[in-house]
């Protein structure tokens, strides 16, 4: 997750369905772009994508893992950091602009200066939206959060994290994630 900073306010939320800015999000009525990409961050949003995208080839799971693409929740445009979209719902929102829901799994890589009740707030927005299961991932502090509808599960060092509703079977340490 990243910082944002007001770019346009004349821009609704179907200018972004249709036509989605990079590294943008439609926050409170507000295009708002995402800042605070650092190469850490950068490298962990790769390493979580291309472990999500290697377990889905070998698992035969199916669909398709992105990174930074654009989903409509309840409230907002949004673009997680990492997500992974079912083999359904690619067959069925495959080619569109943006994803008219949250993805089924995301991740955010939380950056030292996102403030934790905005960042629970996100993964909260994204589990009312369609979302079944939202990862934080903290690198400074080690921590990976899982969270689901109806549990929150916290992973730090020397811990294995895995996944609990979407690309069964699939876990990691946190060492290996966050080296």
């Amino acid at each position: 997750m990243l910082n944002t900073t007001l770019v346009k306010d004349s821009f609704s939320l179907e200018d972004f369905m249709t036509n989605p800015p990079k590294h943008m999000e439609w926050v409170d009525g507000q295009l708002m772009e995402k800042r605070g990409m650092t190469l850490r961050h950068g490298e962990l949003q790769l390493r979580l994508g291309r472990y999500w995208e290697d377990y889905k080839k070998s698992s035969g799971q199916g669909g398709k893992v992105y990174t930074d693409v654009p989903c409509r929740t309840n409230k907002q445009g949004r673009s997680p950091d990492v997500a992974y979209l079912t083999p359904e719902l690619v067959a069925q929102f495959g080619n569109a602009a943006t994803l008219p829901q949250s993805f089924p799994l995301s991740a955010e890589i939380v950056s030292p200066t996102d403030l934790a009740e905005n960042v629970l707030l996100k993964a909260q927005e994204y589990l009312e939206s369609g979302g079944e299961e939202v990862w934080l991932v903290f690198p400074e502090s080690r921590w990976v959060m899982v969270m689901t509808e109806h549990q929150g599960l916290m992973f730090t060092s020397g811990q294995v994290v895995s996944t609990q509703k979407l690309l069964k079977g699939f876990s990691v340490s946190v060492d290996d994630l966050l080296a």
